[in-house]
């Protein structure tokens, strides 16, 4: 899969551990950073990763900061984003599976790396499932407009 991966300045060692660990498994990742610790704007991040997303540049995007809450917020306001605020693999696996999200959001400073990569791993594992959850997608949609 090719990954799209953006975080702010707290983020930085995850990010290094997630992107790591994604190309040991043979992924190709997008890293439009940031890479070093200097103070940074999490939105800029997660309009460079949900353009990547959009343009259909990556399968999926990542998003990384302190708590996962602010870039996934400033992910959502982007149309045709559907970015998911994961902690554990159960939601990463439903977001995926209900929502078709194409995103999901990380808190480097809620949750550790071991549960990052299960999370990252539980997303990846689903498909989305249609049905009556595309009909949902398709009302989510209309209100973007």
């Amino acid at each position: 899969m090719k990954i799209a991966i953006g975080n702010d300045h707290p983020a930085v060692e995850m990010k290094q551990l997630l992107v790591a660990y994604l190309q040991e498994q043979g992924h190709d990742i997008v890293n439009v950073g940031t890479d070093t610790e200097d103070a940074v704007d999490y939105p800029v991040f997660a309009k460079k990763v949900a353009n990547k997303v959009l343009s259909k540049e990556v399968d999926f995007g990542i998003l990384i900061c302190g708590t996962g809450i602010g870039i996934s917020i400033a992910a959502n306001k982007i149309k045709g984003i559907r970015c998911a605020l994961c902690s554990e693999p159960f939601s990463a696996k439903l977001t995926k599976e209900h929502n078709d999200s194409n995103i999901i959001a990380i808190g480097t400073r809620a949750i550790g790396i071991g549960m990052a990569k299960a999370i990252v791993d539980a997303y990846m594992s689903a498909e989305f499932l249609g049905g009556q959850h595309k009909v949902r997608i398709d009302m989510i949609t209309d209100l973007e407009e």
